[in-house]
């Protein structure tokens, strides 16, 4: 991407990562399914093609010109994208809220899930914008669904995004209450315990956790709620270990 990308926040030039190069630009359930069978995990948990591309055809049929996309987690430093621009927004009517559980070996299993970051309704989530120029529209977001609609958990969507007062329309991939993946009701214990015993082939819950909320402070963004849950999943990781300290 060039530097233009960056004109309205040439601080964000060097904490989110060029496109080319992202593990995510490539990935493909070919590779995914031969990668799960040979560790033992499940498969077949995933949309296939077809399914997913349906989807995408379906959710962008009325749009036309360039694309506004929200990113509140990981979107937001490994886009894998190539953006004509990138700005800091906020999503009026969502929240960041650790709800998605990892019940297929990257960060948890189903007798020990994982935990990890979805958009849901709420009130108020800051992130960033990537504006993906119309002529990159159908190579970007085929990669973009790839990403986010692998699996049944979000519901693609255009919602209502605030930048520098403007209101724009973005697309966002929101928590699908209605798959197993989505688990609104978690109580704060759960959602420790989660991070605190979810592991996979990824790594951990608590190190995922760890790594979202380094990533808002570096760019500025951060989150008390995740915050607070930090806090408390190490200390939860204290006591499960019996030590004082973890990372």
């Amino acid at each position: 991407m060039s530097q233009d990308a960056f004109s309205a926040h040439p601080e964000l030039a060097d904490k989110i990562a060029p496109a080319e190069g992202s593990a995510l630009r490539t990935l493909n359930l070919t590779n995914l399914e031969a990668m799960l069978r040979e560790k033992g995990l499940p498969t077949g948990w995933w949309y296939d093609d077809a399914t997913r591309e349906g989807m995408r055809a379906a959710t962008l049929a009325d749009h036309d010109g360039d694309l506004w996309v929200f990113g509140y987690g990981s979107l937001m430093w490994d886009p894998a994208l190539r953006f004509a621009e990138v700005r800091r927004a906020y999503a009026p009517h969502h929240a960041r809220r650790m709800i998605l559980r990892d019940i297929y070996g990257g960060r948890g299993t189903a007798t020990a899930p994982g935990l990890m970051a979805a958009l849901d309704t709420g009130d108020g989530c800051h992130g960033l914008a990537f504006r993906i120029a119309a002529g990159e529209l159908d190579t970007e977001t085929r990669i973009l669904w790839q990403r986010e609609m692998i699996a049944p958990c979000y519901q693609a969507q255009f919602i209502p995004v605030q930048i520098d007062g403007q209101t724009v329309s973005a697309l966002g991939f929101i928590a699908d209450h209605g798959t197993e993946l989505i688990a609104g009701d978690l109580t704060r214990a759960q959602q420790v315990d989660y991070l605190v015993t979810g592991s996979g082939f990824l790594g951990t819950s608590f190190d995922y956790l760890h790594n979202v909320v380094q990533h808002l402070h570096d760019l500025g963004l951060p989150d008390r709620e995740l915050d607070v849950l930090l806090d408390q999943a190490r200390h939860g990781m204290a006591l499960a270990n019996g030590r004082n300290q973890v990372p």
